[in-house]
């Protein structure tokens, strides 16, 4: 890489906070500091888009920089078919189109769990692994990412699988925020935990797993109660991940 394309700008659009930063796309690394700002209440575009402008504003990003939006949807042809945990108006909305026209520069829009697989596919855990990973990210919801030999199917939306006989999915059987909404132990979540990825082991035989998320900076506390044929670690970059995922894909 040379010249502007060894930086990229990365923002990554949350329920309840907007973050991004400047990514050094050698190295998958902030050279930046990481601004936040808090989600507009109900998380319309035209308050999503004013909060992603306060935010490039503060990092003083040069406006030739790509720049990647990593976004709580299904994402395709620059359209966001669903929305967790953001307005309804999202579903269907030609979310890349009106973040160009309102920002004046090109921009990449993507999944938030893809680009976070994209980061430690890239820069982190998943780093010259080859064969199958599935990255899950363990927060509100459960966000997936499946990368075959470095190259991402998009738009998967394995924390939605259901468990048979019971009506709840797994992201509301084994989220990280179920075991705060029900109170569970380590141990109890854990074996929420050992039913989904006994499940995706089953269904998809990978090669490795990649735990994101806030809570894998707690991950001695339950990865190792796991009982599993297919090796799984914490991520690297957890809440950049979405910020270094997205610059990196901008960077493309």
């Amino acid at each position: 890489m040379t010249g502007a394309s060894t930086h990229a700008v990365g923002i990554d659009i949350g329920g309840t906070g907007i973050k991004g930063g400047i990514v050094d796309l050698r190295q998958g690394a902030l050279v930046s500091d990481r601004m936040k700002v808090a989600t507009p209440q109900g998380a319309k575009p035209k308050d999503v888009l004013a909060a992603v402008e306060e935010v490039l504003h503060r990092l003083e990003a040069e406006p030739g920089m790509p720049l990647g939006v990593a976004f709580p949807a299904i994402v395709k042809n620059g359209h966001t078919l669903s929305a967790a945990n953001v307005s309804d108006k999202w579903i269907g909305f030609p979310a890349e189109e009106f973040f160009e026209d309102g920002l004046g520069r090109d921009i990449h829009f993507a999944n938030d769990a893809d680009v976070a697989g994209v980061a430690e596919v890239r820069y982190g855990a998943a780093k010259d692994r080859a064969g199958l990973t599935i990255l899950t990210t363990l927060g509100t919801g459960i966000g997936s990412a499946v990368i075959m030999d470095g190259t991402l199917l998009p738009n998967t939306e394995l924390g939605h699988l259901h468990r048979a006989k019971h009506s709840k999915d797994a992201e509301a059987y084994a989220a990280y925020s179920a075991m705060e909404r029900e109170e569970l132990s380590w141990e109890k979540w854990a074996k929420r935990l050992q039913w989904y990825y006994s499940h995706l082991e089953f269904l998809f035989t990978p090669d490795l797993f990649v735990v994101g998320g806030g809570v894998s900076k707690h991950s001695d506390k339950f990865l190792p109660l796991l009982e599993l044929n297919t090796p799984i670690v914490p991520a690297v970059h957890r809440n950049n991940a979405g910020i270094i995922g997205a610059a990196a894909l901008a960077g493309d």
